[in-house]
């Protein structure tokens, strides 16, 4: 399957999406919502736990996000996802981690992102990972999660729903650090 990049730099370039069940990626049209929605990204920084193909993190930077980092635990969706990368010569823009989200916390408590898209798959959804990603965000940041468009928002402690949009079988949650 092919997945297409939006707009921006990137827009209309196409890259692989893994084969299976091990990842979702985030369909077309609610990429584009979630981009609309964030509006102007310009030099902020990514951090994009479910990678996946790498779309998301690709079509931030194609729409001018300074950096992204990428995990994926899964091996097969990481190589398809490294494939992404160097097709598009994003090597030294996205950089690529095969790890379980909550390791790579652990190991990385001092990154902090501007932005953090979370699309896990929907039967992965787990709320203490989601909670181990906030400590990632900077205090004026923004977190989106993807989440079945069945069910409400997620609450997490330290951030609030700003704002939650549903697309049908998806929705996306938006949250920002509590003051």
């Amino acid at each position: 399957m092919k997945l297409r990049i939006i707009a921006g730099t990137y827009g209309g370039r196409l890259i692989e999406a893994p084969s299976g069940f091990a990842t979702h990626p985030m369909g077309e049209r609610i990429r584009n919502a979630l981009f609309n929605m964030l509006g102007d990204i310009s030099d902020k920084t990514l951090l994009d736990p479910y990678a996946g193909s790498g779309a998301v993190s690709i079509e931030a930077i194609s729409r001018g996000a300074a950096r992204a980092v990428a995990i994926e635990k899964d091996r097969k969706a990481q190589t398809t996802l490294t494939k992404n990368i160097a097709s598009l010569g994003l090597e030294n823009r996205i950089k690529v981690i095969r790890a379980n989200c909550r390791a790579w916390s652990e190991t990385s408590q001092d990154q902090q992102f501007d932005l953090i898209i979370a699309d896990p798959p929907y039967n992965a959804v787990s709320l203490s990972t989601i909670a181990l990603l906030i400590r990632h965000l900077k205090s004026t940041g923004t977190m989106i999660l993807s989440h079945s468009g069945r069910e409400s928002a997620p609450t997490v402690n330290g951030v609030v729903v700003v704002d939650n949009r549903s697309y049908g079988d998806a929705a996306l949650a938006v949250y920002r650090k509590e003051v």
